[in-house]
């Protein structure tokens, strides 16, 4: 039986997102952002495209990495101004009924009991079908807006989010029993104190004494997306998460990461094929070759390369503003996005010399994931080759022209990989996580960390 393929749409709670300068394109509404009918146009188009799920980035901070300040990032609205994600979810799950949410939010800056709670208010407006992104965050510029000196050194932020782990499971697998909600009217008990416990944890960076505010959500845990790539990130997805994200600009660099997490996974006694791995792609289609190659012409007359050096600036901690444009750019060690730095150097792709000029037309569109042009036919070809070469799962779409860009995968790619017997006609009933990997699976598999949390019944 052939693999599968999965899709999220990848988008922002922001102006600029993967694709700099193109808000300014006549037919992209991402401006629009700060509204709700953004978000229910978008999420109409993907569950009529049968998308997993809406996979949403954030990041705390401005890049203010390129040109040693902010004006860049700011003139050019390169991600910034920035809405909370969080906020649009429970609108949009309202007006759908099976798509899923990815949410990222980062555990540096919020303790982790307030961020339980606010992770398992979604899971029950959602009937279940949220997921988060765990990442560290990467920005000087967050670190200083929350009051420190400094961001925590790339390695120590991973201790972090370990210890992070460490309250907000207990608070969701163990804190209530699941038959602790009663609703019992006529005895006027909503809950049974004896299956309510406290968890209390004391370790290197977090302490906690609390019992969960929330009764059990239908996940419990939500689904557990991460999204970094580092020696230490990919240990931390192999360990933790549900849905890796990873990042790259070739199938070289991302099939050297998929098999890397995947052993690594099986290393931790998790089953490596239970992962799923997702990698970025921006895709062009149109009903023939000639039409969509017409469209990718046309986006780039509105590219802005210069924030797309800004975004690349802000996510390696490189200011590529004081780098020779045609000279290869040199590895380096920084503690922003380790990953991303990577991928653009000879250490990921003896094969490929990138200078500052070649990043910059290459991110001025998509970031840092490849771009694919084509008809139908063509997409849905390229995106079976890269699950065959790389062994991903699914793609995270970013966007060119939003909602553009979707309409036209779900219009144009997904019948040819429905067609092809690659992806689903209708979606799974249930959670997110029933949706991605069967009936009956609602909560954490046995072989997860958080499962030592949970109490025996009764």
């Amino acid at each position: 039986m052939p693999k599968q393929i999965r899709l999220n749409a990848f988008d922002m709670n922001c102006v600029v997102h993967q694709s700099p300068g193109l808000w300014t394109h006549p037919r992209d509404k991402a401006d629009r952002y700060n509204t709700f009918d953004y978000w229910l146009e978008l999420a109409a188009i993907l569950e009529r495209g049968r998308f997993d799920a809406l996979f949403l980035a954030d990041v705390l901070g401005i890049y203010d990495v390129y040109r040693g300040g902010p004006q860049t990032a700011l003139e050019r609205a390169v991600q910034v101004p920035v809405n909370d994600p969080l906020m649009v979810i429970p609108a949009m799950a309202c007006a759908t009924r099976h798509l899923g949410f990815g949410v990222t939010c980062a555990l540096s800056y919020e303790h982790p009991y307030p961020f339980a709670r606010r992770m398992s208010t979604l899971d029950h407006l959602t009937n279940g079908r949220i997921g988060w992104n765990i990442v560290t965050g990467y920005l000087e510029s967050a670190a200083r807006g929350m009051g420190m000196t400094a961001m925590e050194d790339h390695d120590t932020r991973y201790d972090i989010a370990e210890d992070y782990l460490k309250v907000v499971y207990p608070l969701w697998e163990g804190s209530w029993e699941d038959g602790a909600v009663l609703r019992d009217r006529a005895g006027r008990r909503f809950a049974d104190p004896a299956r309510i416990h406290r968890v209390t944890h004391e370790g290197p960076y977090f302490r906690s004494s609390a019992i969960h505010l929330c009764e059990p959500s239908p996940q419990r845990t939500p689904v557990l997306y991460q999204a970094g790539a580092s020696s230490r990130g990919r240990q931390f997805a192999a360990e933790h998460a549900e849905c890796v994200f990873i990042n790259g600009p070739s199938p070289r660099v991302i099939g050297s990461i998929v098999a890397d997490i995947r052993r690594r996974a099986q290393a931790a006694g998790r089953d490596p094929a239970e992962m799923l791995i997702f990698t970025m792609m921006t895709v062009i289609t149109g009903r023939t070759t000639a039409e969509a190659q017409d469209k990718l012409a046309d986006y780039r007359r509105h590219v802005d390369e210069e924030a797309a050096l800004t975004l690349m600036s802000g996510w390696t901690g490189v200011d590529f503003s004081r780098l020779d444009p045609d000279k290869p750019v040199p590895a380096a060690h920084t503690d922003a996005m380790i990953s991303a730095l990577e991928s653009f150097t000879t250490n990921a792709d003896p094969d490929r010399v990138w200078t500052p000029r070649d990043i910059a037309r290459h991110a001025a569109i998509g970031g840092r994931g490849p771009v694919v042009v084509g008809s139908g036919t063509e997409v849905a070809d390229a995106l079976q080759d890269w699950v065959a070469t790389t062994d991903v799962d699914g793609f995270n779409l970013a966007y060119a022209v939003t909602p553009e860009t979707f309409a036209d995968i779900a219009d144009l790619v997904v019948p040819v990989l429905q067609e092809r017997g690659v992806f689903k006609h209708d979606y799974a009933p249930g959670t997110l996580r029933e949706k991605l990997y069967g009936p009956g699976r609602a909560r954490l598999r046995d072989d997860h960390p958080a499962a030592r949390y949970r109490r025996a019944q009764g």
